[in-house]
């Protein structure tokens, strides 16, 4: 912070009054707007070197062309901050908000989503003149190795942890086959990478465009399924056309390109993004531990799940395997109601606690074993928490009610505040040693008591005794 602090000071002569940190995405970098008495600045800190050097210069080279872009003002003599035009708070996609959550979207709305992606060919062509493409980071082209590395980092980062069982082998054949398709279009134009709602700032109605530090030369396609394809916007598949039909139009300016080549190339473009993007969720929730990433999974799950009504024929076994990964417990039921879905499972400690599919990371894990346990019994251990030989086990106990109880209180709290707050997910789990009396019955009368009590979807897993029923 000092170096920013003192960066500020040298480039306008006075010490910043205020200091407030905005609230970043995904990355590594922080954000700051920082106040002096002639007006508000962006300091910017990155802990990556040469990607900072990539935005300061791709910057300058597009402010020299006339794009809508931030100014950067000046930078650190080590590229380890820099500060650059306050471009406001209003993103393309917070201006879209209402829209998202409604499903659908207004006048209003929608003419903001063309006024940026028909901005985008203009970018593409205009910002790759005269662009010295070696100051890309991490490397200047978009070629067989950046796709190499893209579906690898599905593989990894999200396919594996999904446990689903696959041919490497013939997997890495189709991701070859895919390659190959990827690389037939070559063009001499920008290709953003991360262009999305989250990366256009909107100043007087007027699109700016952010983050392009990962951009480099490549096809035009990326960028557009990047954009009408993003996980979580909820596109009709009439917006989504029109929203391509503003682009080709725009696109005449500066190309000219049959619409049904356009299409069918597209279409394997909106395949490999939505790979890649199932491998940064992945990576950043399972790995880097933020949940509100894995969020978006079931949203980019849609989208494959509708690109997959036609499958492939150039990859076989990737189409066969997506599909299995599309029709996965976790993934097969978007809710399209939006009301809250309260997962309760019963569980074994011995085999772990249940993973949270949903992304959201919220609710209780109950430990049962402080309760009456009949499985010590020889009676009772081939009977579960669903016979009534254990069901009056427990009740006879005595304790069981008052340990409910407790549960209840507090998992009514968490339900009327994940109500209020538009919450979608929410896990309540109970645990013993075996998964098969104390927890399971547990788990059935915590379900059938927010069944009954409040309007959401309630699933109930008993994952030790493989059963599931929505209630």
């Amino acid at each position: 912070m000092k170096k920013l602090h003192s960066l500020f000071k040298s480039y306008t002569g006075e010490k910043a009054h205020t200091v407030t940190e905005l609230t970043s995405s995904g990355s590594n970098r922080r954000y700051f707007r920082m106040e002096g008495s002639s007006g508000t600045l962006i300091g910017t800190l990155g802990s990556c070197i040469d990607e900072n050097k990539a935005f300061i210069a791709i910057a300058d080279h597009f402010h020299k062309q006339g794009l809508a872009v931030p100014l950067v003002y000046a930078h650190s003599k080590d590229f380890s901050c820099y500060i650059q035009q306050d471009l406001g708070d209003i993103t393309l996609y917070g201006a879209v908000e209402e829209g998202r959550a409604r499903g659908t979207y207004n006048a209003t709305e929608k003419a903001l989503l063309h006024k940026a992606i028909e901005a985008l060919p203009e970018l593409q062509f205009k910002g790759a003149r005269g662009l010295d493409f070696s100051v890309c980071y991490p490397q200047p082209n978009f070629d067989q190795r950046m796709v190499s590395f893209d579906l690898n980092y599905f593989k990894y980062c999200f396919l594996k942890a999904t446990g689903l069982d696959f041919s490497e082998i013939e997997l890495e054949n189709d991701f070859q086959n895919l390659s190959k398709v990827l690389l037939q279009n070559t063009s001499d134009t920008f290709l953003y990478r991360d262009f999305q709602a989250r990366n256009v700032m909107l100043l007087d109605g007027i699109p700016y465009f952010i983050d392009f530090q990962g951009g480099r030369k490549g096809p035009v396609f990326y960028d557009v399924a990047s954009f009408v394809w993003q996980a979580r916007a909820h596109y009709s598949d009439e917006l989504k056309d029109s929203l391509i039909q503003t682009y080709l139009q725009a696109l005449k300016q500066y190309s000219s390109i049959e619409e049904d080549e356009f299409h069918n190339q597209l279409k394997h473009f909106v395949l490999f993004r939505t790979l890649q993007v199932l491998g940064a969720y992945g990576f950043r929730g399972y790995f880097e531990k933020k949940p509100h990433f894995l969020q978006s999974v079931p949203f980019a799950i849609d989208n494959l799940r509708k690109l997959l009504k036609e499958p492939f024929k150039e990859y076989p076994y990737l189409s066969s395997l997506l599909l299995e990964l599309t029709n996965m417990r976790q993934y097969s039921d978007m809710d399209k109601e939006r009301k809250l879905n309260v997962t309760v499972c019963s569980f074994a400690y011995k085999k772990g606690i249940p993973i949270d599919q949903s992304g959201n990371g919220g609710g209780y894990v109950f430990d049962c074993r402080g309760l009456e346990n009949p499985g010590k019994f020889e009676h009772y251990r081939h009977f579960t928490g669903e016979d009534p030989q254990v069901i009056q086990f427990l009740e006879e106990a005595g304790e069981v009610h008052t340990f409910l109880d407790h549960a209840y209180a507090l998992m009514d709290k968490h339900v009327q505040r994940y109500m209020e707050r538009k919450f979608t997910h929410l896990m309540c789990c109970f645990g013993c040693t075996g998964g098969q009396h104390r927890s399971v019955y547990c788990a059935r009368l915590m379900s059938e008591y927010l069944s009954k009590k409040y309007d959401i979807n309630v699933h109930l897993y008993h994952r030790e005794l493989d059963i599931e029923i929505d209630l």
